[in-house]
């Protein structure tokens, strides 16, 4: 008998069990929240069209494990972002972004699903997109800014790693926003000049 088997057998179960291609995470550690239209409030750029729209709407879904305490140095977190799709007037479903509040923590996404692009922004306010797909893998620096954006019809799911230190500093993205927002025009995406 294997020590999986035997581990089954006695009903031992791994603290986490993923389901990768749908963003599944189940086991007791993992915690989950939801981000709204109405928690996303000043991010979209055509606010009159997104008071039109239900402020419950989700725009995306986090899953994510915390083995140790966050700011412990030398620990790792696991999650999965759902980014569903859809639109605010011309600008695209994406998550709120931020940059590590130290600035020394990289970050891992993995997309398993869907199709988006990674908005990123350096120290310099130089802002550029990568493409996002199924098995794309990036390397996000820990003093890169970085959102996500759906570009697709279907949600968006990729998975992450980053450092339990790493932190969050969203107060810089809400108050100077990134360098480009990513617009549909003419029924495909386009990389405009962020000018609010």
């Amino acid at each position: 008998m294997t020590v999986m088997e035997q581990a089954s057998e006695s009903g031992l179960k791994a603290p986490v069990s993923l389901n990768w291609g749908e963003g599944g995470m189940s086991g007791e550690p993992v915690r989950e929240s939801a981000k709204t239209l109405g928690e996303l409030k000043g991010i979209f750029l055509d606010e009159a069209a997104g008071a039109q729209m239900d402020a419950g709407t989700e725009v995306y879904r986090v899953r994510w494990w915390k083995p140790v305490e966050q700011g412990e140095e030398g620990g790792l977190f696991w999650g999965v972002t759902i980014l569903q799709p859809g639109r605010v007037g011309e600008e695209y479903f994406m998550t709120h972004g931020h940059v590590h509040a130290n600035r020394t923590r990289a970050e891992y996404y993995a997309t398993v699903s869907g199709t988006g692009l990674l908005v990123r922004m350096d120290e310099q306010r130089k802002s550029w997109v990568e493409e996002m797909g199924p098995g794309t893998l990036h390397y996000i620096r820990g003093n890169h800014a970085h959102r996500v954006v759906n570009v697709g019809n279907e949600p968006l799911i990729f998975w992450a790693c980053w450092g339990s230190d790493a932190g969050y500093d969203y107060t810089t993205i809400r108050e100077f926003g990134f360098g480009i927002r990513v617009l549909e025009r003419g029924g495909r995406p386009a990389i405009v000049p962020n000018e609010s």
